[in-house]
């Protein structure tokens, strides 16, 4: 149940965040039935689990997100200076990390971090690690992409 009360709670704050309408009756109306029906619908298609929801996790998460918008905006200025660069230094390079997390939504944030960060994707995860795709060779730094599997890994309780 209490799942069921912060998916409603946050869906209704971001459709009130996202349309601006806090005046128009009909429409707050339109936007309450539309979030019942989303909760509803998740509850009945499973989707309220504890994988679906991993609630432990959302203390925690805060502060990752503010690092990994460090670490993005570091790798920005890495992929900027190359795709300015008169002759860039491409250097492509595919390389396996160790995989630390349990949890499918621990090893999605994990994957989902790494193709966030500009210059590196994830091309296959696999159960105790994922292949990632670098731009660079400053850009394929192993360690640090371990350190990243490591902080998801304690985000998500994960000793790592």
């Amino acid at each position: 149940m209490g799942r069921f009360i912060i998916l409603g709670l946050a869906l209704a704050a971001l459709w009130l965040l996202l349309s601006g309408y806090f005046d128009v009756p009909m429409l707050l109306s339109l936007g309450a039935i539309s979030v019942v029906f989303t909760v509803i619908v998740s509850a009945r298609a499973g989707m309220l689990d504890e994988e679906g929801a991993p609630l432990r996790m959302i203390p925690r998460i805060t502060g990752y997100w503010i690092w990994l918008a460090s670490e993005i905006g570091k790798a920005n200025v890495v992929v900027a200076r190359e795709a300015l660069a008169i002759k860039p230094r491409l250097s492509p390079k595919m390389f396996k990390v160790p995989m630390a997390q349990r949890t499918a939504a621990g090893k999605v944030t994990f994957a989902n971090s790494i193709t966030l960060t500009p210059g590196t994707v994830s091309v296959h995860v696999e159960e105790d690690h994922i292949v990632v795709h670098a731009l660079t060779e400053a850009l394929a730094d192993e360690p640090a992409i371990a350190d990243m599997g490591a902080r998801v890994a304690r985000t998500e309780g994960t000793r790592a």
